[in-house]
């Protein structure tokens, strides 16, 4: 795992001087404390600051081919490097490192871009053709790992992180569009970001830019798809089963490949009990486990997770996340997701990886995506409840199911059967929008717009967040089963833009922790996608069904029968009816509120007010609290502060010239 950064020339050969790739880098030596290196003409630029996982002792990037006419870069992992580089040596390639980054390079000569496709991993990466003249990026499937670009002062710039764009002198404003998806989504949508200006490779994607052209071109080599409905597999519940479990495995033991030692987190929830499960039996050695535990016992799972860990016999970490450290972490998060954040799940998960460096372990295996793939949300629940009762509109007992999904949420279990109706039954019968499982959600979400300033509001009057998702989803969604096309919305708004970025990959790597995923290997997402909603969800105490029944004899009894409970860090506790840290008063001020023109500084005095004094903090209430928070934390950090940040957080290295 790593962090890239570069630069095209656009105008011309010997136009524009090349940004500073070492201030560029140096803004990203967290993902790669280990070494640097960089490749440069009057062309192009690619640095790379290193972690060091495969080939330990020779794996030093930019990495060329034989002649040195192509270069490449990667932030990442290939997990099927071993058997790819076995046949390209049956073809007579040669190597000169161990590293799989290498296997591309090689790949490439043989194939061209579609060399890609080959890729089991997750990456993102970046490859320089001198005989084409053409630069490359490329992101895995499910978008795990990151890639920002923007062209600036005819150059084409790109790197892990925006900060690194910054150094090299873009500039820095928040994007209205990108506001609006936060506070919708709690994300930017694919392939944006929250910087004017500032795009992402798309997952799934290659990106082509070529010298003296300011043109890019970005193509799709995988699309997530699910099965016609009528086109659906009619398979034994045992025959998936099995092949669960074979595909799972050897997921997971794709993912233990390393020069170093590799950990499992466990929640204590059926996902990552399974992954530790597995891969504890494939290990000669005990495997360290890693946990998060909550002084709010609504949140709090130590007892599972204990249990789990003594069943397994893993060496078992944990780290206690009280309502203080939490306050005093948020803004080195916020520094590290570069986005604003609804909830305060990441500031948990940047406390885990910190505790996974300081046992000096530099890869994490994790559950991520069981969910996505196999039904296990709420939000599936709740569609499934809808659409039942949008059958019988005027039914007084059908929506009374619904109080049963959200146990965990004391807003909701507060609700009268007379209140449940409105709330749950906003867009009740437009059962045949594609994406009907989350309008409810987008719905309330949304609301946290009332505190936006009135030029923002202003900016936003004919822009539509929902109608920005419309556009881009499948023609053919309608043909898919209800579940599929919530799965679809689920994974393609939410997954790769919010869960693997600031939850996964942004805090991870703020320690240079890589986390790995084998629900989310390529393989594992076909087969799940194959599989019909009636083995994935079966009523409202039976999702992730399939998944139980193939974690039986796998994982403890105990977590195989566990109801999920959403990881979750607390809100209410941490911010309701306390005082509020230096930070927090300073920029949630009136004259910080107005210097930033985001927020209304009256909405914003209210709001506070409610969550230092109110016993009335409601859901909504907690996500607007630290959506504006966070995002007056990013204003500062990126556009305010941005010299002394810079200045302050940035780590200076050494860097070789590679060519």
């Amino acid at each position: 795992m790593c962090g890239i950064a570069g630069a095209l020339n656009l105008t011309a050969a010997r136009g524009t001087p090349l940004p500073d790739l070492h201030a560029m880098l140096t803004m990203l030596t967290h993902r790669g404390p280990e070494e640097a290196g960089f490749y440069a003409d009057d062309r192009v630029g690619l640095a790379h600051a290193r972690l060091s996982i495969v080939g330990v002792g020779n794996g030093l990037q930019p990495i060329p081919n034989e002649d040195g006419t192509i270069w490449a870069i990667c932030n990442g992992e290939f997990f099927n490097y071993v058997e790819l580089r076995d046949g390209l040596r049956e073809r007579g390639h040669q190597f000169r490192t161990d590293s799989d980054t290498e296997v591309l390079v090689h790949l490439y000569e043989e194939q061209g871009w579609q060399a890609i496709e080959a890729l089991n991993g997750q990456f993102a990466v970046a490859l320089w053709d001198a005989r084409q003249q053409r630069l490359m990026l490329g992101r895995d499937r499910l978008g795990v790992r990151p890639l920002f670009y923007t062209t600036y002062q005819g150059q084409f710039l790109f790197a892990s992180e925006i900060k690194a764009l910054f150094a090299a002198g873009v500039p820095r404003q928040l994007d209205a569009h990108g506001m609006a998806q936060v506070f919708t989504l709690w994300s930017p949508l694919p392939g944006g970001s929250i910087m004017a200006g500032v795009r992402e490779v798309l997952p799934g994607h290659v990106l082509f830019a070529h010298p003296g052209s300011a043109e890019l071109r970005q193509h799709a080599y995988w699309h997530l798809r699910f099965p016609a409905a009528d086109e659906i597999e009619s398979r034994t519940p045992e025959e998936y089963v099995e092949e669960i479990r074979a595909t799972l495995q050897q997921a997971t033991r794709l993912r233990l490949r390393a020069d170093v030692p590799v950990g499992a987190y466990l929640s204590g929830g059926l996902d990552s009990t399974l992954i530790s499960s597995i891969a504890q039996a494939q290990l000669p050695h005990q495997l360290h486990t890693f946990s998060v535990a909550f002084h709010d016992d609504a949140y709090d799972e130590r007892s599972y997770q204990f249990q789990v860990a003594e069943q397994l016999g893993t060496l078992h970490h944990v780290i206690e996340c009280d309502a203080e450290r939490i306050r005093a972490t948020l803004p080195d998060v916020l520094w590290h997701t570069e986005v604003p954040l609804l909830r305060l799940t990441p500031v948990a998960m940047y406390l885990l990886s910190q505790l996974v460096h300081q046992h000096g372990l530099k890869v994490m295996l994790s559950g991520e995506g069981a969910d996505e793939f196999f039904g296990g949300y709420d939000i599936f629940k709740e569609t499934l409840v809808r659409r039942f009762w949008a059958r019988q509109p005027d039914s007084r007992l059908r929506p009374l199911l619904l109080s049963r999904i959200y146990e965990h949420i004391r807003d909701l279990q507060s609700l009268s059967p007379e209140m449940l109706r409105p709330f749950f039954g906003q867009h009740l019968t437009e059962t045949d929008l594609p994406y009907y499982s989350h309008m409810l959600r987008w719905q309330n979400t949304r609301r946290t717009h009332r505190l936006f300033a009135p030029d923002l509001v202003a900016s936003l009057a004919d822009y539509h967040v929902v109608d920005t998702i419309a556009v881009q989803l499948p023609r053919e969604m309608m043909q898919w089963e209800p579940l599929a096309r919530a799965q679809y919305t689920e994974i393609t708004t939410f997954l790769s833009a919010y869960l693997l970025a600031s939850q996964g990959d942004r805090v991870g790597m703020a320690h240079a922790v890589e986390c790995r995923h084998p629900f989310l290997d390529q393989h594992m997402v076909a087969l799940s996608n194959r599989i019909p909603a009636r083995w994935k969800l079966r009523g409202l105490r039976g999702e992730k069904y399939i998944l139980r029944r193939a974690a039986q004899g796998i994982a403890p009894d105990e977590i195989v029968g566990r109801l999920k409970q959403p990881y979750r860090a607390p809100i209410r506790s941490v911010f309701n009816g306390r005082a509020l840290p230096d930070y927090a008063q300073e920029l949630l001020s009136d004259p910080q509120i107005r210097a930033s023109g985001i927020f209304a500084p009256q909405a914003v005095r209210l709001l506070v007010a409610k969550a230092q004094k109110s016993p009335a903090f409601s859901e909504v209430d907690q996500m607007a609290f630290i959506g504006v928070l966070t995002t007056q934390l990013i204003h500062h950090m990126f556009i305010a502060d941005w010299d002394h940040q810079m200045a302050t957080r940035r780590r200076d290295l050494r860097m070789t010239r590679l060519g």
